[in-house]
């Protein structure tokens, strides 16, 4: 299986800032539909069903949370819907919400499939020999949350079978789950110590050290970059020659540039989609050749006798 994760780290880093740059950078309605689509795309793929399932209830309540603040605090446009409490609510301002929430939910999922794609090791390798510091910070921050979840669930089912929870009342919650902080807090502090301690005694972060890497760069790698590059240079000369530009306020602009710039807009399309694309290809040569194998001859054979 050669899916979108087996690319070498500095590709799978390109893509994400890429994307993640494009994202947070144009505004534009379509552009963030897309780029939602392919990150919810992608990550449906890399993410167990119910995993997913849950994550997409959650992140949809935070949609709903921003979209609806941002037109009770931002009072701009000229459409006027009603007053609420003597202040006018806009249709521009209920649009914008909808599309910083947009824009919010799919930098939260890019990040998400970023974290399990580009893992601790692969981080590490990309920026171990410009920053090691830095990048050592960065990918016990990345790995924190995971490994602070699992570890409250360890202690949490430990002080239960201790018997710590005696009733149901709201003041022993309270007080189990402040026991809990307290020792999810020393053992992070305690980990993050003793990771930093076996990291300087490795020697990590000497100009002269060693270091082993089973990443091999490949023409397939190359390929990718390249691709990558034109896509991502025919994005930013349209968002230049403001080929995306939309406005917001004080009226909401109209979607005829959209038609006329579509070339452009496929381009975005493409560059969101690539990894659910090579996910999925791989998926179904990957099914494709199981019932091959099911089906070859000699299989039929030892079956037979």
């Amino acid at each position: 299986m050669r899916g979108f994760a087996t690319f070498h780290p500095f590709v799978l880093f390109l893509y994400y800032a890429m994307v993640l740059i494009i994202t947070m950078l144009m505004l534009h309605p379509v552009i963030l539909v897309l780029s939602l689509f392919g990150s919810l795309l992608f990550f449906l793929t890399i993410a167990p069903l119910r995993q997913f399932l849950l994550d997409l209830g959650f992140y949809f309540l935070v949609f709903l949370l921003v979209a609806i603040t941002n037109p009770l605090f931002v009072h701009k446009g000229e459409t006027i819907l009603f007053f609420l409490n003597d202040d006018p609510v806009t249709l521009e301002a209920i649009v914008y919400g909808f599309v910083i929430a947009t824009m919010l939910v799919a930098v939260i999922f890019w990040s998400k499939s970023f974290s399990e794609i580009l893992t601790t090791d692969k981080f590490l390798y990309v920026f171990g020999k410009v920053v090691p510091k830095s990048a050592l910070v960065l990918s016990m921050a990345f790995q924190f949350i995971p490994l602070f979840k699992r570890q409250i669930k360890k202690v949490h089912e430990a002080q239960k079978t201790l018997g710590l929870y005696t009733s149901n009342s709201i003041t022993d919650r309270i007080l189990g789950g402040i026991r809990v902080f307290n020792s999810i807090l020393t053992w992070s502090l305690e980990s993050s110590i003793h990771r930093a301690d076996a990291m300087k005694a490795r020697g990590y972060g000497l100009p002269k050290r060693s270091n082993f890497s089973l990443y091999k760069f490949e023409k397939r790698d190359l390929g990718m970059i390249v691709a990558l590059f034109v896509m991502f240079f025919v994005i930013i000369f349209a968002y230049i020659k403001q080929y995306f530009a939309f406005n917001y306020y004080p009226a909401i602009s109209d979607f005829t540039d959209t038609k006329q710039y579509f070339f452009y807009f496929l381009f975005v399309f493409m560059l969101t989609i690539l990894p659910f694309m090579m996910e999925m290809k791989e998926n179904l040569l990957w099914t494709f050749l199981k019932r091959k194998i099911s089906a070859s001859p000699i299989r039929n054979k030892k079956n037979v006798s």
